[in-house]
């Protein structure tokens, strides 16, 4: 790239930053007491909760990830984004009005670990407890993620050093996340949704026009692809072997993640009232329809379009930076339009921003209201609390900012660990405590520990001849740990006492409550 269009791509960068931190000092103002910071006072509207979890959801996982691994293996790896569209439409289909429905009734919970303690009336604060330390565990490394993508990211693009760039995507989400909280978080998360769909829609379309619909498959091959092109297009090939059952399953199990995601489901709880929720519901699962099939073509079409280049060889980019770089030469090298193409990045971005934020004031809202208020501190003031929401979204950005530290880390890698831990400790007992009567205390306890412990296990234990399980198996751990949570919950729930009257009637308020009534 020429000076200018540096100059004109930060400019862009320039724009978009200093928008996003307005936001945040816009909405602080209004920020009053704890229910504003971490819900917005429940008053989301239709479009802004629906992008907002979707954006908040995909991070820089969905424009950098994905397209990286489809650019190195092939269409086969487009299961994981398969299992994460059913994943998506499961979530806001059975689980959203349910959830938002049964907060409101247990005693107006704000957060997911208050929603368990509430609903199982845990008296000694251990669900409250316990899930609070999963979600800062698991966050940190979610978080983490994201950090390292947009480290990535302003590497590939200018040639900043990596450690730099990872300290400034730091300092911007931390300000806007630090300043207005959950509805600063969201209205950024709109504005970013929109942004990564259009990027993630034009992109493509623009490459291919470029390289003529003849042209494909030969420079499919010229650019080596394991099996030819006819492999690297096909679902049921993994690079130049078939699919196993075991690794399409295990690319499927994504979806389960979603039923225990706390930055996904706290969106849930914000709307305004159900007439807004039936709306997000059809708008996010349009969004993630359009955006997961858009990241798997530039997947695609950017090994095409990028060859004589070959990414993920020496002297060259990471395969992880695929998007990157066909926005640089797009708009650099073919449109001569380096300020757009710099807005086009911003998209890149604003992915890696919009989940980075929400996962900040997730584990700032377990320490500060799960753990400190309710447990250490219930005489805590909204103001004390409001501090120490603030205090641990820093605390907890340094520490992720550190995991993210070594450049090597995939981003790929890191996202999978942190969305099994999750999708398995919360995923099993949010189902089961909207929809079994049966489940108890006994049985949530059970269930979150068991599915949390086992990703650990299966991923970082060498138990099977010095190596991990999952690594011996083939098999994601999100599967093995959501199902073992499943049967400890029903076991211990069996097996101990059943819910108090109290307890089973609020269920059945909530099972019998038409959707117009909140």
């Amino acid at each position: 790239m020429s000076h200018n269009d540096v100059i004109a791509i930060l400019s862009a960068f320039g724009v978009y930053l200093v928008l996003m931190v307005v936001i945040g000092a816009i909405y602080m103002k209004n920020t009053k007491n704890s229910e504003d910071y971490f819900l917005g006072g429940r008053g989301l509207s239709g479009w802004v909760a629906a992008l907002s979890a979707q954006a908040s959801d995909m991070s820089g996982w969905l424009l950098m990830g994905l397209p990286g691994a489809v650019y190195a293996m092939g269409t086969g790896q487009a299961w994981i984004a398969i299992g994460l569209f059913l994943g998506t439409t499961f979530n806001w289909v059975c689980i959203s009005s349910r959830l938002r429905r049964y907060t409101i009734k247990a005693n107006n919970s704000m957060t997911l670990p208050a929603y368990f303690e509430n609903r199982f009336r845990d008296k000694k604060r251990v669900l409250l407890l316990v899930s609070s330390i999963v979600i800062v565990v698991f966050f940190l490394v979610y978080t983490a993620s994201a950090l390292s993508a947009g480290g990535k990211l302003f590497n590939s693009v200018f040639g900043v050093d990596y450690h730099v760039a990872l300290a400034i995507g730091a300092v911007v989400i931390l300000a806007y996340t630090f300043m207005g909280g959950f509805m600063a978080v969201c209205v950024t998360d709109f504005v970013q949704g929109t942004l990564m769909l259009v990027g993630l829609l034009a992109v493509p379309v623009i490459a291919y026009l470029f390289m003529g619909s003849g042209n494909v498959n030969s420079l499919l091959d010229q650019s080596q692809v394991a099996g030819g092109h006819e492999a690297f297009l096909s679902l049921t090939s993994n690079g130049d072997r078939p699919y196993t059952f075991v690794e399409i399953f295990s690319q499927l199990a994504w979806g389960l993640g979603y039923c225990g995601m706390p930055h996904i489901l706290t969106r849930f709880m914000a709307v305004k009232n159900q007439k807004e929720l039936r709306k997000s519901r059809v708008i996010a699962i349009v969004w993630v329809a359009l955006s997961l099939g858009a990241a798997v073509v530039i997947g695609v079409l950017g090994r095409a379009y990028l060859f004589p280049v070959i990414l993920g060889t020496e002297g060259a980019a990471s395969t992880e930076s695929v998007f990157v770089e066909m926005i640089t030469k797009i708009f650099t090298e073919d449109l001569h339009l380096p300020f757009i193409g710099g807005l086009f990045l911003c998209g890149i971005l604003a992915a890696i921003m919009s989940t980075a934020d929400s996962q900040l004031l997730v584990t700032a809202s377990s320490v500060s209201k799960d753990i400190y208020k309710d447990i250490f501190c219930p005489d805590a003031d909204e103001k004390k609390i409001l501090k120490i929401s603030r205090l641990t979204v820093i605390i907890v950005a340094v520490l992720a900012f550190a995991i993210a530290w070594n450049p090597e880390n995939s981003i790929m890698g890191l996202v999978s660990n942190a969305w099994a831990g999750l999708g398995a400790a919360f995923g099993p007992i949010v189902l089961m405590s909207l929809f079994w009567r049966r489940t108890n205390f006994v049985g949530a306890v059970a269930g979150i520990i068991s599915g949390g412990l086992t990703v650990i296990i299966w991923d970082y234990l060498p138990l099977a001849g010095g190596a991990t399980l999952g690594a011996a198996t083939g098999l994601y751990s999100l599967a093995v740990g959501f199902a073992i949570s499943i049967l400890c919950i029903v076991i211990f729930s069996l097996c101990t006492k059943a819910p108090s009257q109290e307890i089973l009637d609020e269920f059945d308020a909530v099972r019998s409550m038409k959707t117009e009534e909140v």
